[in-house]
């Protein structure tokens, strides 16, 4: 048996001893998406004119400004405030059942002749005799309910022709040996964002949400190799 089958398998399955005694260490943020379109120089913004009677402009570093995040680079809260709850029984139900018969009696007295020949008890006065039956049953359900209430900043990555706002976020938190990954990403109108520079997560198109973590805990959770192996391979 040649071993060196087996050597990719075996390095695979020791790969994570570089991590025992180790925190899991946390994602770089030097050629992150965020940091790149924050490097990108800010467009320049028009300042409000200045009403002769007024005391303040409407540009964004004044108090009474539009502070709303609307160019590239720019910094956003999402508010994900997820409950939702469903329900689905169905159950189906099914049953046919038929019956065939035929006799030949008589047919120029051939059948006569026929059970004359034919052994002891044997006659064409039922020729053919078919019955079927079939009968199909199914119960299905799917209970679900998910509950998660998080915030995270998103940075707007890029501004669409038609002016809708790219965002991406993520998140990061180490507690002892886990840390917990918060990621989302997708697209917002700049109407949608409050003036208090929130926007929910229900007002932004193709939202891609991901909350999850990395370390101890979950590589614990997660099947051996062998077994994750085995239940690709094994068909039964």
């Amino acid at each position: 048996m040649d071993f060196r089958l087996f050597l990719p398998l075996v390095l695979a399955a020791c790969s994570p001893l570089n991590q025992v005694g180790r925190v899991p260490e946390l994602s770089t943020l030097s050629q992150s998406v965020d940091r790149m379109a924050m490097m990108a120089p800010a467009p320049a913004v028009a300042e409000a004119r200045l009403s002769p009677s007024s005391l303040w402009n409407g540009g964004p570093q004044s108090l009474l400004g539009d502070r709303r995040a609307m160019a590239r680079g720019d910094i956003l809260t999402v508010v994900i405030e997820i409950d939702d709850k469903a329900e689905i029984s169905n159950t189906t139900a099914r049953s046919r059942k038929g019956s065939e018969s035929l006799s030949i009696p008589s047919f120029f007295g051939i059948p006569q002749r026929i059970d004359q020949a034919s052994i002891a008890g044997a006659t064409l006065d039922s020729a053919v005799s078919v019955d079927s039956s079939s009968a199909a049953s199914g119960n299905g359900s799917v209970r679900r309910k998910e509950k998660l209430t998080l915030r995270i900043a998103a940075t707007i990555t890029d501004v669409l022709p038609n002016g809708v706002l790219q965002i991406q976020g993520s998140q990061e938190v180490r507690v002892n040996y886990e840390i917990r990954e918060l990621l989302v990403s997708g697209f917002v109108r700049p109407e949608d964002i409050s003036r208090q520079n929130e926007i929910t997560y229900d007002k932004i198109a193709s939202a891609r949400i991901s909350y999850g973590g990395r370390g101890q805990i979950s590589d614990v959770q997660q099947p051996r190799y062998g077994q994750q192996i085995a239940d690709i391979i094994l068909p039964f």
